[in-house]
């Protein structure tokens, strides 16, 4: 591995994205799921100054919005994130208020000074040249346009607006708990998503993001002791003075206190940076053209610098995994980078904090590395569907882990089982459709983003079979990558695999707060009887241990399938779902029957899956 300051990677003889953007917005506007698919289209371009001394900087930002959309538009939004870090915000209020307040906020928002608040403040605004009316409402900004956008049209939007970067305190600022200077999430006034639902404008409250796809042209100008890392393809390397020179050439270095960072990011929704003084900078490049950067501080203890070092040839393995997992890294380079409150993914790049034991930095990588594909990939609106975001990421890097690391845990997922039968143990429940911001409760989000969301595809294993779930994640990322699929994109991608009709059990799982119970009710000899206690069906495994010694293996599919998975397993009857029992016959006296013997089924109740005769 070579050590350099910075990324090479970024040099411009590389192009950002294996899928040009003409495949991209032809793949976009048809969609096998529904030929009237259409997403709107971005493209920024922005110039920053920073004034790294009081944490401020100004901008000026161009942005061509593209009306994809059957509808006229007569007003635009943008949020303004920076404005959620100030005492009486949503976020502040919505934190005092919570029955379980995140530790890394609690009421800190609530007692920050005027020089540790966020802002981001627009002072003028026009569409295609003519001042418009704006007004900042919390985290929105409001826009009355002149004119229409007609569906199919184009509108050049320009403002300039100046901001302060808040303390840190969650996700994005500056000074963070481990010295980190600038983590900069979030930090421009980023266009609202307008699709099929209508614009997507809720006030910031530290949850969940939801983009629209196009491409970001930015320029930074800050103290030349500061490396920057982040999204996209750096275009001046002899300008920046911090390894991203070519050897072979003269430095063009600018005169004075700062220097210019030009970056461009194609085909993404979203754009992050991070900067500070005391950065070290790695590369691995991968055989396969893809280059792995690691940016972290130089003042961290010596364990924490060697799991830092270890930890690269492991990402060099996670990128392959998720790739031939998923579907392959459309981009040139990813970026894994100290800085922000925990983990948090951004486009081709994360930010983590980096004081952690081997075990945790590997696992938070491994999370917020496969966020690339569920999220930015396939750009589900994590809003108002986080469990497709959070879940099938928690699914896919339990995976990675268990194999990477040689676990060898027969279910990788255990964690997420024993987190959803707790919360449904204590009541605190709620259902899927719930969007992000609405929980009562974090823990209720979490368990249910996290963990029920990751059941929802392990589970799935058990409806349809493993083998039709891997290969509906790869049909998945061909047929809704670089899109914002639904939670019925799924469920159509996996219907068409496996053959299984998959309505209930999307609803079920998803909309309801229903809970899986089932239990053997009864045993004479070669009856065996079951009971459904739970308002949710699902088919049932059987497995009988005979009074022989010998065993069978039983398969019952719910009717409401109308098939049933590939399995070795005796077929028997379709059970409706509602009958309460059902009872067959087998060939010899009965031992013991054990329902789901491999544990993949979200029983809330084991103790009754399990029936020896006495």
């Amino acid at each position: 591995m070579k050590k350099i300051l910075l990324f090479t990677f970024l040099i411009t003889l590389f192009v950002s994205c294996t899928i040009t953007k003409k495949e991209v917005y032809q793949t976009n506007n048809s969609s096998s799921a529904n030929n009237s698919y259409w997403q709107q289209h971005v493209a920024y371009t922005m110039d920053i100054d920073v004034d790294v001394s009081n944490y401020k900087y100004k901008g000026t930002q161009t942005l061509v919005y593209t009306n994809n959309s059957p509808d006229d538009l007569d007003k635009v939004f943008y949020h303004l994130y920076f404005n959620a870090f100030q005492p009486g915000s949503q976020m502040d209020v919505r934190s005092l208020n919570i029955k379980d307040p995140d530790r890394r906020v609690g009421d800190r928002i609530s007692k920050l000074q005027p020089n540790e608040i966020g802002y981001i403040k627009v002072n003028s605004l026009k569409q295609n040249g003519v001042i418009v009316a704006h007004e900042t409402v919390g985290t929105t900004l409001e826009v009355k346009l002149k004119q229409p956008i007609k569906s199919g049209e184009k509108v050049t939007l320009k403002m300039n607006f100046d901001a302060q970067i808040p303390l840190q305190i969650r996700r994005s600022g500056r000074n963070n708990e481990e010295g980190v200077a600038l983590s900069m999430a979030q930090w421009y006034p980023k266009l609202a998503a307008y699709d099929f639902q209508g614009w997507h404008t809720p006030p910031y409250i530290a949850r969940e993001f939801h983009g629209v796809w196009g491409d970001f042209d930015v320029t930074i100008h800050i103290d030349k002791k500061y490396t920057l890392g982040g999204s996209g393809n750096l275009q001046n390397p002899q300008e920046t003075g911090h390894g991203y020179e070519d050897p072979s050439k003269d430095l063009h270095l600018p005169k004075g206190d700062k220097f210019t960072w030009y970056f461009k990011a194609e085909n993404v929704h979203d754009f992050v940076w991070a900067a500070d003084p005391a950065y070290i900078h790695d590369v691995l490049k991968m055989e396969n053209g893809i280059d792995l950067h690691f940016l972290y501080k130089n003042n961290l203890e010596e364990n924490y610098l060697k799991n830092w070092k270890y930890l690269q040839p492991k990402v060099a393995e996670l990128m392959t995994y998720f790739s031939q997992k998923i579907g392959q890294y459309p981009y040139k380079q990813y970026s894994v980078i100290q800085g922000g409150d925990g983990g948090m993914e951004y486009a081709m790049a994360t930010l983590i904090t980096g004081k952690r034991k081997f075990g945790s930095l590997f696992g938070v990588t491994a999370h917020e590395m496969a966020h690339t594909w569920f999220q930015f990939l396939l750009a589900s609106n994590e809003s108002l569907h986080p469990w497709m975001d959070e879940g099938f990421t928690t699914y896919i890097s339990n995976k990675a882990e268990n194999e990477i690391l040689k676990e060898n845990k027969k279910n990788p997922h255990i964690d997420s089982y024993k987190g959803y039968r707790t919360i449904v143990t204590k009541g605190y429940e709620e259902t899927l459709s719930t969007h992000a911001d609405r929980y009562d409760t974090n823990w209720g989000y979490g368990v249910a983003s996290y963990s029920k969301g990751n059941i929802f595809l392990s589970q799935l294993e058990y409806v349809i079979g493993s083998e039709n779930v891997a290969k509906g994640i790869k049909k998945y990322f061909h047929d809704f990558s670089f899109k914002h699929p639904t939670p019925n994109d799924i469920k159509r991608v996996m219907e068409k695999i496996s053959g299984v009709h998959l309505g209930w059990y999307l609803n079920e799982w998803t909309q309801t707060t229903h809970t899986i119970n089932y239990g053997v009710k009864a045993v004479n000899e070669q009856k065996i009887t079951l009971e459904r206690i739970g308002k949710m069906p699902m088919p049932i495994d059987v497995s009988v241990i005979y009074t022989d010694g010998s065993k069978g293996r039983f398969n019952i599919p719910l009717e409401m399938m109308r098939a049933n998975k590939p399995t070795t397993a005796k077929i028997l009857k379709d059970w409706g779902w509602a009958s309460p029992t059902y009872s067959f016959e087998v060939s010899k006296p009965v031992k013991s029957v054990i329902i789901d013997k491999n544990g993949l089924m979200a029983d809330i109740y084991l103790e009754n899956n399990f029936f020896e005769v006495k």
